[in-house]
């Protein structure tokens, strides 16, 4: 299941503050800052989709995510992969690295990156 980009939005805010409350929610956006009940609204839908959960303090509610950045990234990744690359990494990476505008040092630390992993892989 994914988020809307709203929720994405959201979920950034929570990534950070890692528990927050409304009004936390609310002071880390920028201006013009959302209505309290649009992120209410789109809190609870990310509560029904299992993202967020929160605990109760009185009246308050304090939430935190459910899921980690990486992982939902790691799932985003992979399903553009798979459905735009013939699920192949190399279609994706070759259409990466030459649509990009990458520079020369960024492409050397991309370099380094897989070199790593490939000795990784060789243990």
């Amino acid at each position: 299941m994914q988020l809307t980009n709203s929720e994405e939005q959201v979920m950034e805010h929570l990534w950070k503050l890692e528990k927050a409350f409304m009004k936390d929610l609310l002071e880390a956006f920028p201006e013009p800052k959302p209505a309290t009940t649009t992120v209410a609204t789109l809190l609870k839908r990310m509560i029904d989709k299992n993202f967020v959960a929160y605990n109760e303090f009185g009246n308050s509610r304090q939430y935190y995510p459910l899921v980690k950045k990486s992982d939902y990234f790691s799932k985003h990744v992979n399903g553009l992969i798979k459905n735009f690359f013939n699920d192949s990494a190399s279609q994706f990476a070759s259409f990466f690295t030459t649509s990009t505008n990458l520079s020369e040092k960024e492409l050397e630390d991309l370099k380094k990156i897989i070199d790593v992993e490939l000795q990784k892989k060789k243990k």
